[in-house]
């Protein structure tokens, strides 16, 4: 008789418990609205070789704080549009907030070259993928692959990188 009270007792407080729980709900993928997407994602599947929708579409999903889906739509565009500087340029983003700063440093070193190369790229993508590519160098030669994992270490290759010398004549 004992062991079926005790059987009981657990029973009710299992029940009790598995009540109080509630149930999950499901969760959006991105934090910011779909419908603001939804055009663009529109675009870039209409116009596949579009380079400058498919820049827009990555850096809109950056923007929403999910660089895996950046990643995904500069990855499966074709060749000619993941290699264009300003979509490397915004996949180098991507592959930073992945935690993947030496593949980063790799493509900012490719818009670069193309930029070298005699890509139009205008010169605020020089100069951004210029102080990019230079704090990338300091977080690799820090060790550091995830700069959200270490903040610490990555305001240090930041500061090194962004450091400046100023002469005064006198």
């Amino acid at each position: 008789m004992v062991l079926r009270a005790w059987n009981v007792v657990v029973l009710v407080a299992v029940s009790g418990l598995w009540l109080a729980s509630g149930t999950q709900r499901e969760k959006p993928v991105l934090a910011e609205t779909p419908s603001a997407l939804q055009p663009l994602e529109a675009k870039v599947a209409m116009q596949p070789n579009d380079a400058a929708a498919t820049r827009e579409l990555a850096q809109a999903y950056l923007d929403a704080r999910s660089p895996g889906l950046a990643l995904s739509v500069v990855e499966r565009s074709p060749a000619i549009v993941r290699h264009a500087p300003q979509v490397e340029h915004v996949y180098a983003r991507a592959l930073l907030d992945q935690g993947r700063a030496n593949e980063a440093l790799t493509a900012e070193r490719q818009v670069l070259a193309q930029c070298e190369d005699g890509s139009s790229c205008d010169s605020w993508l020089i100069a951004s993928a210029t102080r990019r590519a230079d704090i990338l160098q300091q977080l690799v030669q820090l060790g550091i692959e995830d700069a959200q994992a270490h903040p610490e270490a990555s305001a240090i290759a930041y500061h090194n990188a962004t450091r400046e010398a100023r002469l005064s004549l006198q």
